[in-house]
């Protein structure tokens, strides 16, 4: 298999063995034409019969560039709706029997517009905790904006010790103010901010629910039980498979903003130390149960660094503070 090598721009790419004519070939002339749970192919503009596959997660430095795969799936086109909802209807049945391998697949064919309400929901229900001042909004969108967050994503801070951070369905995001206090820098909250965008983009969240709850998600009337899905949600236990993947997604959205992966990094490593400590175990309960900590994540942010980069501090110290203030608490600690 050919190997894909970006350009110095980042605007082309060239393939390089296996026979495969080199190029150069632009990014922006990929056509996503197939995504699934276990592949992602493009097509190339202008070039019949060409084709590209990328088996599970792309590398990060080439995934930060490839072009989103369109939305919804053309099942679920006006004219094919009620055969969609009867394909939904015996993916779910057989979900009884095939736990492991449909719920990837069940995630990606409800709507989007499904998952947000379904999002929405699930946070209003935590809404009585939100943080919010103008400075601090202010600051957590720069985060944003720096990390490339894509529109359909919202970013909230929530009151709250825990040590925590977690992806709802629908791009609904939440940083726990406990994390948010026990980090040493904005590059450290950058880290966790884009390791939770990749769960929302591979819709490990949606994932998650499904494997859990199965048919009474789908079809029990979500509205009656949105507290015990929420609590569900704050404590799932991600795979290492689906840490890894929103890892490698966190690596490339860091690279892309020029803020340094160290942090993150130091940061794995302290929550791995204080989770051997049984002084420290209570408060991080919700963070190791719901991400779980390996040497190999600690060591792929740290591998990911560039010593010939120049890297910028995710916040300004004015904006660090003004997060770090957001629920109350104290920006010099």
């Amino acid at each position: 298999m050919p190997a894909l090598v970006p350009s110095a721009d980042g605007t082309h790419f060239t393939l390089d063995g296996d026979g495969a004519a080199p190029g150069p070939y632009a990014f922006a002339d990929l056509d996503p034409e197939g995504h699934s749970h276990h592949e992602r192919a493009f097509k190339l503009k202008g070039r019949p019969g060409w084709r590209i596959t990328f088996l599970e997660f792309p590398p990060a430095e080439i995934a930060i560039r490839l072009p989103k795969p369109r939305r919804g799936h053309p099942w679920f086109s006006h004219a094919r709706l009620v055969w969609a909802g009867a394909t939904l209807v015996v993916l779910a049945l057989l979900a009884l029997g095939l736990t492991l391998k449909l719920p990837p697949l069940l995630a990606r064919l409800i709507p989007q517009s499904t998952q947000q309400r379904m999002g929405r929901l699930m946070v209003a229900n935590l809404g009585a905790y939100a943080c919010s001042t103008p400075q601090g909004d202010a600051a957590l969108k720069a985060l944003a904006t720096r990390l490339r967050q894509d529109d359909d994503v919202t970013i909230r801070v929530l009151r709250a010790p825990m040590i925590n951070a977690a992806a709802f369905p629908g791009g609904e995001v939440v940083l726990f103010d406990g994390l948010v206090q026990g980090a040493e820098s904005p590059d450290e909250i950058a880290g966790v901010l884009a390791h939770e965008l990749g769960h929302v983009a591979h819709r490990d969240g949606m994932e998650s629910l499904i494997r859990h709850y199965g048919l009474d998600l789908l079809f029990g009337g979500f509205e009656r039980n949105v507290g015990g899905y929420t609590s569900a949600l704050l404590h799932a236990r991600h795979s290492y498979k689906a840490e890894a993947g929103a890892d490698g997604y966190a690596i490339g959205r860091l690279q892309f903003a020029k803020v340094s992966p160290l942090p993150t990094a130091a940061l794995l490593d302290r929550l791995g130390k204080q989770d051997a400590d049984p002084a420290s175990a209570g408060k991080l309960l919700t963070y190791v149960s719901s991400h779980p900590l390996s040497d190999s994540r600690e060591r792929a942010f740290r591998a990911s660094a560039n010593p010939g980069v120049r890297y910028i501090p995710a916040l300004t110290a004015t904006q660090w503070q003004a997060l770090r203030s957001m629920c109350g608490g104290a920006p010099g600690a």
